[in-house]
């Protein structure tokens, strides 16, 4: 069983964005951690065509599925592809290939070399990303998108303290890439899910994020020793944030000095999509954009 591996979960409108995360990896792994990729069946040959000669194992959506009992492989024609992603994202743990993983998404990329230390505080001890999102607030304080961001934090403080008795303080378990432990999915699913009956898809119902449960389970059961970190990644979530950061001078040597890399996320860069998505109205263009 590895120490450490990198996750990826992918499907075939991300398959360019995962072919730059896989060079990106090649480039900076200089401690050589596996790589997984897990895609739908249907996707297989187009991942394996449009990522030939670079190095990574292919994994099947579906069989990642159905190692959790309480997952029926209809689930893959029932729910949005978003949920999925965050199922498969989450069950991972559960093929034992490792004691850790960075779970990391298609839209991410490498600008620095990385390595054990950058994960682990020792060789038990993944860092956990947990913050409380001031950045992002900032941004939307600037922008007027306070109420949208902050809707989903009071929703997440009402699962904290129903579900987990903790005080209604807002704590950010993300964005991905993130260090997954085993140890800590184990804990939620033994001591929160099987006494309940429920499956992840079940939680994800509860409140729709994988990092959430998994940070609100390490925080509740301790089952790895806490060591907070800031986001390994600069993450873009909205056009508009990229485009300060460009108004400001930053370049991705600057970002390299605090990060170890960097995601313009999918929902608005679209230049990388495989199947480009219709074009949307200006109004709708300028909505996102704030």
């Amino acid at each position: 069983m590895e120490p450490l591996v990198i996750f990826c979960k992918s499907y075939r409108n991300d398959v360019l964005r995962a072919k730059t995360l896989v060079e990106s990896i090649q480039k900076y792994n200089k401690e050589k951690f596996p790589l997984y990729i897990s895609v739908p069946e249907s996707d297989l040959e187009l991942f394996r065509e449009k990522l030939a000669g670079l190095t990574f194992t292919l994994l099947k959506d579906e069989d990642i599925l159905q190692l959790n009992p309480r997952h029926s492989l209809q689930l893959m024609h029932e729910i949005p592809g978003g949920l999925m992603q965050q199922i498969i994202k989450a069950e991972f743990w559960r093929t034992g290939l490792c004691r850790n993983y960075l779970m990391i998404d298609s839209d991410a990329y490498f600008i620095r070399d990385f390595g054990i230390r950058d994960f682990m505080y020792d060789d038990e001890t993944p860092y956990t990303v947990l913050h409380e999102g001031k950045d992002l607030l900032e941004f939307a304080a600037r922008r007027g998108m306070m109420k949208k961001i902050k809707s989903g934090y009071g929703l997440s403080m009402d699962v904290a303290e129903k579900y987990f008795n903790r005080p209604r303080r807002v704590f950010n378990f993300g964005p991905i890439p993130i260090i997954c432990s085993t140890a800590v999915w184990q804990a939620l699913d033994e001591q929160f899910s099987v006494p309940r009956n429920l499956s992840f898809y079940d939680l994800l119902k509860i409140f729709p994020s994988e990092m959430y449960w998994y940070g609100e389970s390490m925080l509740k059961y301790q089952s790895v020793r806490l060591i907070p970190v800031e986001p390994f990644f600069k993450v873009f979530h909205y056009v508009g944030q990229y485009e300060e950061s460009l108004m400001l001078g930053m370049t991705e040597e600057m970002l390299a000095e605090m990060f170890l890399g960097v995601i313009k996320q999918s929902n608005w860069d679209r230049q990388s999509d495989f199947i480009p998505r219709k074009r949307r109205t200006w109004k709708t263009l300028w909505l996102k954009k704030r």
